[in-house]
């Protein structure tokens, strides 16, 4: 093998590993990112937090990643805790992921309007995203809601599909251009 071959091979295995460090890097990123749902061991109270990503990749990336805080529903108040909720976070990283969260509460319900599956597509609804619904509330998107309140408004509003959620939207606020037909045996009213 000749000195220049010898070059060639080197520079690629470089360009590999490159690029192997790179998709490794990503993928962790992308894994320690996202809003979390905690309970705060302080008041035993949900509180909604964001891991500091870009150091714990740097950190998972040479060994094991040692969890901070970059953000928390408690702050700026109680921003000198001691961050011990970040056990829970360690001990179950994706299931306190607020998105895995919504999607489980969301899996195999109906539409409180239509009766249809709410199904999920990748990544969580980006598009078209399921709402809640009230009796007294016209139905809000479970993305426009203060993370930490998730919990409570899954155990008192129903579920409503994105079609549903466009539906009743127009209707509240263009009643006079609405023709109601008769309620099918799904249909809930409000």
């Amino acid at each position: 093998m000749n000195s220049t071959s010898l070059v060639y091979l080197w520079v690629g295995l470089g360009f590999a590993a490159f690029g192997y460090a790179a998709y490794r890097a990503i993928r962790m990123y992308r894994r320690f990112r996202g809003k979390r749902l905690v309970t705060c061991p302080e008041n035993q109270q949900t509180a909604a937090v964001a891991l500091d990503a870009t150091a714990a990749t740097r950190e998972a990336f040479w060994g094991k990643p040692h969890f901070r805080l970059a953000e928390c529903s408690r702050w700026p108040e109680r921003r000198d805790c001691g961050q011990p909720c970040l056990g829970q976070i360690e001990s179950n990283l994706e299931g306190s992921l607020v998105q895995n969260i919504v999607a489980q509460w969301y899996a195999g319900k109906r539409c409180a309007y239509c009766g249809k599956p709410i199904v999920e597509s990748e990544p969580v609804w980006a598009d078209h995203k399921p709402a809640l619904a009230s009796r007294t509330e016209p139905p809000v998107e479970w993305d426009h809601l203060p993370p930490e309140r998730l919990p409570e408004m899954f155990q008192t509003r129903l579920p409503v599909c994105w079609s549903c959620q466009v539906a009743e939207a127009f209707r509240r606020r263009f009643p006079e251009q609405i023709t109601d037909r008769p309620p099918s045996k799904f249909r809930i009213r409000f």
